[in-house]
């Protein structure tokens, strides 16, 4: 008999619970450490306990086909074996932890925790982008002694001659006025040039 087999159901239906299970794993593998509420990371530090149980077997076919059919991809089961197992081969248990952070969701103030690894594992790191560094007066004097730079398109007005539309007596289109698009065709058709 299955008595007492009930876990957290989280009010989705099982494939949704299947599939929420699987995204957190997943996002553990890929960022090392996740946040979520403490109802979710309770069942999917569970989940990842069973994860790193079944890949800490020999890395045969028969255990990276568990993996798969468990987590639903190829890499991230790749991933698991290759990066996060090989930390994880003298303990017995207790793969990962959860941090409870309170009342921290600002929405419904719902209780957040994180979960992570139980051994330090370094995230991978993103690529930041370079942030605008405060400029000294010295500086910007400097910048603003140099001659400006030209576009191209106002180099190529500059060398190209006097339209042939000058020429035979017809008003040259206006440079605001823009050529293609939706708003172009509206525009000429409003105007009544097509």
């Amino acid at each position: 008999m299955r008595h007492g087999r009930l876990r957290r159901r989280m009010g989705v239906t099982s494939a949704h619970r299947r599939a929420l299970l699987r995204n957190l794993m997943r996002a553990l593998v890929l960022h090392k450490r996740i946040r979520t509420t403490v109802t979710k990371a309770k069942e999917a530090s569970a989940f990842a306990d069973k994860m790193i149980t079944i890949a800490k077997r020999a890395d045969d076919l028969h255990t990276r086909r568990l993996l798969v059919s468990k987590l639903g991809s190829d890499e991230i089961a790749k991933l698991l074996i290759k990066e996060i197992v090989p930390h994880f081969k003298d303990k017995k248990g207790g793969y990962t932890r959860i941090l409870k952070l309170g009342r921290a969701r600002p929405g419904d103030a719902s209780d957040m925790a994180l979960l992570e690894f139980s051994v330090l594992i370094e995230a991978p790191e993103k690529a930041k982008k370079a942030k605008k560094s405060k400029k000294s007066k010295g500086e910007k004097e400097t910048k603003e002694e140099m001659p400006p730079v030209k576009p191209a398109k106002e180099k190529e007005k500059q060398k190209a001659p006097e339209t042939p539309a000058a020429d035979k007596g017809e008003k040259p289109k206006d440079e605001s006025e823009k050529k293609g698009g939706f708003l172009g065709t509206l525009r000429r058709f409003l105007k009544g040039s097509d």
